[in-house]
């Protein structure tokens, strides 16, 4: 079991991210008492890219992130966000270095292509934007069609509707702590 209050969970983001899928998950950890921080490919703000967005800064480049002492990591949204970080070879193998460790990797919308690209969704009921469910499916994952899917620690969501579910989720997952990762090529 892990406290909430001791949790520190690391956001991988670039622009083009959802905003809602990075702040409000964000947001709700930091309520709860955990500690975010936020990865990127720049040390730039990164932006939704959409109207009057929010923009947020980094605290570090992915390439020089570590899984250990982190419980946990989100992958937010957007169309953009995830197709660049899902082509980045130090992503996946951040990815895969968190699921290795059996720590908690909430991916929402678009963000399971990183998971694909990670090799993490074999053999998974997994959720996503219904746009990228023969990609799931076509990568040998179990797709269903509601607000949260969880497996083994891996839990995905569909969009910013499911927002509520998805981050309730992810602090119930952090406080059970590690999980068996047995399903998939990189367990």
């Amino acid at each position: 079991m892990t406290k909430i209050e001791n949790a520190k969970v690391l956001v991988i983001a670039t622009n083009g991210f959802q905003e809602d899928e990075l702040f409000s998950p964000k947001e709700a950890l930091e309520k709860e008492g955990a500690t975010v921080e936020l990865a990127s490919l720049e040390m730039d703000e990164i932006s939704a890219g959409e109207g009057d967005s929010r923009s947020i800064k980094p605290d570090m480049l992915t390439k020089d992130v570590k899984s250990e002492g982190y419980d946990a990591l989100v992958l937010p949204g957007g169309l953009a966000n995830p197709d660049s970080l899902r082509t980045e070879e130090t992503v996946k193998a951040l990815v895969q270095s968190f699921a290795k460790e059996g720590k908690v990797i909430a991916a929402i919308c678009h963000a399971p292509w990183i998971l694909i690209s990670a090799d993490l969704v074999k053999g998974r009921e997994m959720t996503s934007y219904p746009s990228i469910q023969d990609d799931l499916r076509n990568a040998g994952a179990n797709w269903v069609d509601r607000a949260v899917a969880v497996s083994n620690g891996i839990i995905t969501s569909r969009s910013p509707d499911d927002l509520e579910a998805f981050n309730a989720k992810i602090v119930e997952e952090i406080r059970e702590g590690r999980h068996d990762r047995s399903i998939g090529s990189a367990a």
